[in-house]
């Protein structure tokens, strides 16, 4: 029987993650380091202690490197601190990104600045990131590109317009970048619903926390999977796309929300009603 480990093939390959400081970054770079993965972990500057506390979890190769991905200078900085350490770069994984919580018919709450800001991280970093890793990825022959989108960029939905507009522009710039990039390089986009991480964490904490404790009961319960979309179980569909079980894809949105998109299943027949 053929081991599964040799098909994810991530045994002493090198990853970068981007905002991997917490939350999803943080869940995807522990798991790429449980399976063999040598790991940069990239995040903002003054989050030293919080990266250096996810190298301290990894079960493999790991470092910190703080850069600022809208700068296209800390970019390359940072690919290059990869080589430095390892000598190359085989995956890259765009998870850095930020939103506004606004109601979407509030048209006058999100400004120019917040577009712009929103789109320097969630697409023009995550472009200038691919861009920095792209010429070694080549020379080397083999690539994987993973960028961590949202079902927001799917159906619109989301913390506010300008997050939903941003997660469809990398939607779009998968599927670019992976016909641009191939055969050498793959890219692929992973697109979670709601994740319980940090950035929400600034929400939930204006509910009490008997509203809290139901507001993620009703969005796991409104999953068929009834699984809570945990950091966790992202990572896991991430690992896939950066591993070679994913080998035959490129340029391909993977939404991996537990099925809330499908909605739960509401039989025709156990009704006790009676049409009318």
């Amino acid at each position: 029987m053929t081991n599964e480990n040799s098909f994810l093939n991530l045994q002493g390959k090198v990853a970068i993650v981007t905002g991997a400081a917490t939350g999803l970054g943080a869940a995807t770079a522990k798991l790429l380091a449980a399976a063999g993965t040598n790991v940069l972990i990239n995040h903002m500057p003054g989050q030293e202690t919080q990266a250096q506390a996810v190298v301290n979890d990894c079960a493999f190769g790991s470092l910190c490197y703080a850069g600022d991905i809208t700068k296209d200078e800390d970019c390359k900085r940072t690919v290059q601190a990869a080589i430095e350490q390892w000598g190359r770069v085989d995956i890259l994984i765009n998870n850095a990104g930020i939103n506004k919580f606004v109601e979407h018919y509030d048209l006058d709450g999100l400004s120019t600045k917040d577009f712009v800001d929103i789109y320097s991280v969630n697409v023009i970093g995550a472009f200038q990131m691919t861009r920095a890793v792209a010429p070694r990825m080549k020379a080397q022959g083999a690539g994987v590109v993973v960028n961590v989108s949202s079902r927001a960029g799917e159906n619109g939905g989301g913390s506010c317009v300008a997050y939903a507009a941003s997660k469809g522009a990398i939607n779009t710039m998968t599927k670019s970048l992976g016909r641009a990039l191939a055969p050498e390089i793959r890219v692929n986009a992973v697109c979670p619903a709601f994740i319980n991480t940090p950035i929400w964490e600034k929400r939930l904490v204006e509910m009490s926390e008997e509203q809290r404790a139901a507001w993620l009961e009703s969005a796991k319960v409104s999953t068929p999977l009834q699984l809570e979309n945990t950091p966790e179980l992202i990572a896991r569909s991430i690992l896939f796309l950066a591993s070679n079980l994913s080998a035959h894809l490129t340029g391909q949105l993977l939404t991996s929300d537990g099925g809330s998109a499908l909605g739960v299943y509401q039989s025709m027949f156990e009704s006790t009603e009676t049409p009318s």
